[in-house]
């Protein structure tokens, strides 16, 4: 049986085009950065609990600023990260000459395991830029306490995991900074987009300025502004810059989507959770793992790992998904184990990929099938009757 079920699906409905549309009427709207992003940013900032938010292109633009920024406050040195996330969050600790130091996960959230990070914490470690991976979370107490009494920045990378929480307070307002992807498959979308959130001023305005090529007069502090002007009366006051930055603006057409969608997401969220619980209360636990920890997740995608190393057993799984037309991907998060990947081979040593079992779990039987807020439940429950019917060798 065919069950169509796709590994995306759009998130911007007929209701937020026409949003759009409407915005386009007007008489000469504006269409690059102006009002409407300054409005998305305020209110996503409320929605997610923290003072600044800075709207970017892409959630891995995102990832860029803020190990660019981390470098310019705090220098050189380690990031402690894990192998199971997104290229960029590597890619980011890379372009900026920062050494990445990797943690193993913990099976129950597949974010980093909090004792591992503890133990890989050093005097060179600059930040520990933590993933919460495709809706679970990957705080503990005893992790933040750490890292405040050693004084060590948290990054929250929250691409995955728009509206989790620790503790009933929403994932991106822990760490120093956070960031946020809007990208077509997460649980909103702005086209492409991404945020980058802060409680602390000055990283903010650092934020503003390495958006838009590094002008000063893309910051808020007037103070700062006027210090540039003062120091270098030389230069036009429009056009200072004070670090050799990027253009990662997005447009008044990504925010206008943004802001429509944020008005749902709350209730979208919700149904993607049910789903993923039923998904998970009606697998074979004798075959499958279903033990994730649960609380405070919000899942946009559906993961499914075998329980143990079984490659015949993973073979008849991914045949079966493929002949019902169940699109997946295996390695889960990013396409698994990111030491296995070419990007990383003579930055680490050899072989570095055989150090982290769990990860390498994931890479080789684990798997991401999408959870959207239009599945039905006699869908989900049919895939996980076939899935079950699957006979171990």
């Amino acid at each position: 049986m065919k069950l169509n079920w796709q590994l995306m699906k759009n998130n911007i409905t007929r209701e937020d085009l026409d949003v759009l549309i409407d915005y386009l009427k007007q008489d000469e709207p504006f269409l690059t950065q102006s009002t409407q992003v300054r409005e998305f940013e305020r209110e996503w900032a409320e929605w997610v609990g923290v003072k600044y938010c800075v709207y970017v292109n892409s959630g891995a633009s995102a990832n860029l600023l803020t190990i660019t920024a981390l470098k310019y406050l705090y220098g050189e040195g380690e990031i402690v990260l894990p192998p199971l996330t997104w290229v960029s969050d590597i890619a980011s600790v890379i372009q900026n000459d920062l050494k990445p130091v990797f943690v193993d996960i913990n099976p129950k959230t597949l974010c980093m395991d909090d004792a591992r990070i503890i133990s890989a914490l050093s005097d060179r470690t600059r930040a520990v830029f933590i993933t919460h991976v495709q809706g679970f979370n990957g705080l503990t107490d005893r992790l933040i306490n750490v890292l405040e009494d050693r004084n060590i920045p948290l990054i929250e990378d929250v691409c995955e995991s728009h509206g989790a929480t620790f503790k009933g307070r929403k994932l991106g307002s822990f760490g120093l900074i956070s960031n946020f992807s809007f990208y077509y498959a997460h649980h909103m979308s702005t086209i492409d987009g991404g945020m980058v959130c802060t409680d602390d001023k000055k990283v903010y305005e650092m934020i503003r300025m390495l958006r838009s090529h590094g002008m000063v007069r893309e910051g808020e502090n007037d103070a700062t502004k006027q210090e540039f002007i003062d120091r270098y009366p030389d230069l036009s006051p429009d056009f200072i810059f004070a670090y050799p930055a990027y253009n990662v603006r997005n447009t008044e057409i990504g925010a206008v989507l943004g802001r429509n969608q944020l008005k749902r997401l709350d209730a979208n969220n919700e149904i993607r959770k049910n789903n993923f619980k039923l998904f998970l209360t009606n697998l074979d636990s004798a075959k499958y793992r279903i033990d994730f920890a649960l609380e405070g997740s919000c899942n946009y995608a559906f993961n499914l790992v075998i329980k143990t190393p079984d490659p015949d057993f993973r073979d008849k799984v991914e045949q079966l998904l493929t002949k019902a037309g169940v699109e997946f991907r295996r390695g889960s998060s990013g396409g698994g184990n990111q030491l296995r990947q070419p990007y990383l081979r003579g930055i680490m040593p050899e072989k570095e990929y055989e150090k982290y079992p769990e990860v390498e779990h994931i890479h080789f039987y684990g798997y991401y099938i999408g959870n959207y807020p239009d599945l039905e439940d006699e869908k989900i429950l049919l895939l996980c009757d076939m899935l079950n019917r699957i006979e171990v060798n």
